[in-house]
């Protein structure tokens, strides 16, 4: 079953990928492996664009609604399948999915692992076996970035700017505290807690997983990052001009 399950992995993602980031060093002018990798991303991004899309606002509306679920979880605390009940209302009024915005997630991680894979090592003869019949074996890949970086090693420059990409991520996804009627900020609760701890446990976990990695994952990290703020950047000031 184990076996099947990375064979169906292979290929699914892993043989795809690899085999259009060797099309792409093969045909990019310059043969710049830094470049193959960066429209790979968005390549990838492209395809997923929908599905974070639809999730990203999923987000959107959580947040949105999360003074009524506050409201909702203080009166029935004392009965939780009162509780449980109020809030699928809720989510059914609001027309939203409460699991809809973790699908992304589940979907690209898979993918992660897939580019993991391809680029953990120099790609060379043992991943060409994976290249289909229409696909020229260009032999071993050069991993150098523009001739300065060689993306095959770890980069503290790339690690560090995927660190700050990642926190203005969450940060924008991260809910504002309500005020109360005086004007005042109410007593953050745990989860609100928890929001400002992941809001920089995240991003420094980040750096210090990419300083061990090659620096091509570290790349796509970046770039990818960076599309999903662009993204809710601009789903953000949509609903404010609908407002």
């Amino acid at each position: 079953m184990f076996e099947l399950l990375i064979q169906a992995f292979n290929l699914i993602l892993y043989q795809p990928l690899l085999n259009v980031l060797v099309l792409l060093y093969q045909y990019l002018p310059g043969h710049d492996f830094g470049i193959a990798v960066i429209v790979l991303t968005i390549l990838i991004r492209l395809v997923l664009y929908p599905l974070t899309l639809k999730g990203v606002k999923s987000q959107k509306a959580l947040q949105e609604i999360q003074p009524k679920i506050k409201e909702i979880q203080r009166v029935h605390k004392e009965d939780r399948a009162k509780q449980s009940k109020a809030l699928m209302e809720l989510y059914q009024k609001s027309k939203i999915n409460p699991f809809s915005g973790c699908l992304p997630l589940l979907i690209q991680l898979p993918i992660l692992i897939a580019v993991f894979r391809i680029f953990r090592e120099r790609i060379g003869p043992e991943q060409m076996q994976y290249l289909y019949s229409f696909v020229s074996n260009p032999g071993e890949i050069n991993p150098s970035f523009l001739g300065l970086i060689d993306l095959s090693k770890p980069f503290f420059l790339l690690a560090l700017l995927c660190g700050i990409s990642q926190y203005f991520q969450t940060k924008m996804l991260t809910p504002t505290e309500q005020k109360t009627a005086q004007g005042k900020k109410g007593a953050p609760d745990f989860s609100q807690m928890m929001q400002k701890q992941m809001l920089y446990f995240f991003p420094i976990l980040t750096v210090f997983i990419l300083l061990k990695l090659p620096s091509a994952l570290g790349l796509y990290w970046f770039l990818s990052t960076l599309f999903a703020i662009f993204q809710q950047y601009l789903i953000t000031k949509k609903t404010k001009k609908h407002a």
